[in-house]
């Protein structure tokens, strides 16, 4: 196969950032994705309804001439949300809330520390139709990195899934086999996005040879084991599982310091790497539902009715892109050969 056409995707999770960045990271996800669904955790957070009306007016600002992409709003989770801060914010057409745990990832400190303190607000999203997306993991100190997701599923996950069956749930950047099964074994008001970092890589390629760190990302890359299993249910085409690049550009001098930002830029490749992968797994027929169909249809929202070609065509991810304001920002796989490229 040297061309494959699918349904116009959409990324189910991304991080465009603010200000100046907007040029570079709205541009590349409008690119070949019509809709993202973008994390709300800048600083100061995206916590109420205004702030969410201001946000989405900048990155629609950002768009280049002529795009329609269109950006779904999230509100972030802090342990003083109120009933009144979800219905103004589905007002404003926001589709979803985002739960980190306090200190899990880039700018979660204002967070949740409280969790049960927040049943109270599933019970109004679930009123609302308002999706809850999970950055699934615990934040204790003498919890193991590589098991903060397992731990997660278990004390407070899946306490979620039993206590309100009527409420959409997203499972965000899964990396483990543990994730994968409990996701397969949830109710069907449950689903999960993956990253093409998680399935391209595992921790192998962060730490042996020397720490990388432009493959440093939160959840941290797992064992092979935990790959493999990510990299065997997309095969299956199963449709609780779809796209969510995780894109987080960092520049340059912020991931190579002696306490590097995690994150993984992908947006200007992403689309094409999901097909390096699916290639490899002799699943390309599944690209389009995983890319194109499952999130929107779990979503509750229309498929698109455009179509994007891929080619088959070797080409070499940069090493380098410059941001507007003159910083260099080292993009996902740079310098590495993808297979497949979006054609023009």
């Amino acid at each position: 196969m040297t061309q494959i056409t699918i349904q116009t995707p959409d990324d189910w999770h991304l991080h465009f950032r603010d200000g100046d960045m907007l040029k570079e990271t709205v541009a590349a996800t409008a690119r070949c994705f019509n809709r993202a669904i973008v994390m709300p955790n800048l600083v100061p957070p995206v916590t109420n309804a205004q702030m969410i009306n201001a946000y989405r007016s900048r990155i629609e600002q950002a768009r280049p001439d002529g795009s329609q992409f269109e950006p779904l709003m999230v509100l972030y989770l802090t342990n003083d949300t109120t009933e009144q801060d979800i219905i103004d914010a589905k007002a404003a057409g926001t589709v979803a809330a985002k739960l980190y745990p306090a200190g899990a990832t880039t700018n979660s400190d204002a967070a949740v520390s409280a969790l049960d303190s927040l049943f109270p607000i599933f019970e109004v999203m679930a009123r609302e139709n308002m999706l809850l997306l999970v950055h699934g993991e615990v934040t204790d100190h003498h919890i193991d990195i590589f098991d903060r997701e397992k731990e997660f599923i278990h004390r407070n996950l899946s306490r979620i899934v039993d206590g309100f069956p009527n409420l959409k749930i997203v499972f965000e950047h899964i990396t483990t086999k543990d994730a994968v099964d409990f996701v397969l074994n949830a109710p069907e008001n449950v689903a999960a996005t993956i990253t093409p970092q998680h399935l391209l890589l595992n921790r192998n390629d962060l730490l042996v040879g020397g720490i990388r760190p432009h493959n440093y990302c939160l959840p941290v890359l797992k064992r092979n084991i935990h790959q493999q299993a990510l990299r065997a249910v997309v095969a299956t085409g199963n449709s609780k599982f779809f796209l969510g690049t995780d894109s987080a550009p960092h520049e340059k001098s912020k991931k190579e310091n002696s306490c590097g930002c995690a994150g993984c830029y992908s947006a200007w490749s992403a689309l094409e790497l999901y097909a390096h992968v699916f290639e490899e797994l002799d699943a390309l027929d599944k690209l389009e539902g995983f890319a194109s169909h499952h999130g929107a249809d779990f979503y509750g929202l229309p498929r698109n009715s455009g179509t994007v070609t891929l080619v088959k065509e070797d080409w070499t991810i940069p090493e380098m892109i410059t941001l507007p304001n003159g910083d260099p920002i080292v993009p996902f796989f740079a310098g590495e050969t993808c297979h497949w490229k979006l054609k023009a």
